[in-house]
């Protein structure tokens, strides 16, 4: 069966195409100065019609969401929950909900609409899920306070888990190690989680990053890095 993945980031599109569960073919468009201005949805074109799929999963990490214990059931409010954190526009933006059970919370994200309708327009089996989501459910919680943040490019998700409960999640642009750091120790003092008795797992472009995470260890003693994403092995699409 061949499948198409693809994530969405708030300046790329990463796709993969695997068959039987082997990567056949893997590529990532970032936006930079020199992209002309629908960069994203040409590329999303061409992907979608480079061959015949069976089946297309999309993920999300685009920062439009909002985070709600499971069992929340006003999805109305879904926009103007999403709304506390970024701007919200009704008439551009899919609301999606996505579940996770093993931590007991749900989200609510917006996807752009006209991807979702580019997507949808093929008529295949369509999965939707948010980054965040499918992030969390691969965490093995184990310690009584983790932080645990997965780096992308120019972009990081970060999770703070105390005794297998989610104290937080926030999904943000990271362009400086000053601006990421800031970020880690202001969330630390306003959560409560000393330094020193709070267990750091990072994830994704560990390399792209390292400047990131060499600054970091400098302040945080447990500290470790899961896995770096490398060509043909992305965690949050595989």
């Amino acid at each position: 069966m061949n499948v198409l993945h693809l994530l969405f980031t708030k300046d790329g599109l990463i796709y993969q195409i695997s068959k039987n569960k082997n990567v056949l073919e893997e590529k990532s468009y970032l936006v930079n100065e020199e992209s002309p201005e629908n960069f994203i949805p040409q590329k999303l074109e061409e992907v979608l019609l480079k061959q015949r799929f069976d089946e297309i999963s999309v993920i999300s990490a685009l920062n439009h969401f909002t985070l709600m214990p499971e069992g929340f059931t006003d999805h109305e409010a879904g926009y103007d929950l999403i709304s506390f954190n970024a701007p919200v526009d009704k008439e551009n933006e899919e609301l999606m909900l996505s579940v996770n059970k093993k931590f007991s919370v749900q989200f609510y994200y917006t996807f752009p609409k006209d991807f979702y309708r580019k997507i949808k327009d093929l008529s295949i089996p369509v999965k939707f899920n948010f980054s965040g989501e499918k992030f969390l459910n691969s965490i093995n919680n184990k310690n009584k306070k983790e932080i645990h943040i997965n780096l992308y490019h120019n972009q990081c998700e970060f999770f703070a888990i105390d005794n297998k409960k989610v104290i937080l999640y926030n999904n943000l642009d990271v362009n400086s190690e000053v601006d990421f750091l800031y970020f880690v120790m202001f969330t630390l003092s306003k959560i409560g989680f000393g330094i020193n008795d709070t267990s750091f797992f990072v994830y994704g472009e560990t390399t792209e990053n390292e400047t990131f995470i060499s600054e970091l260890q400098k302040f945080v003693k447990n500290i470790k890095i899961v896995f770096d994403n490398i060509p043909n092995k992305n965690f949050i699409l595989n």
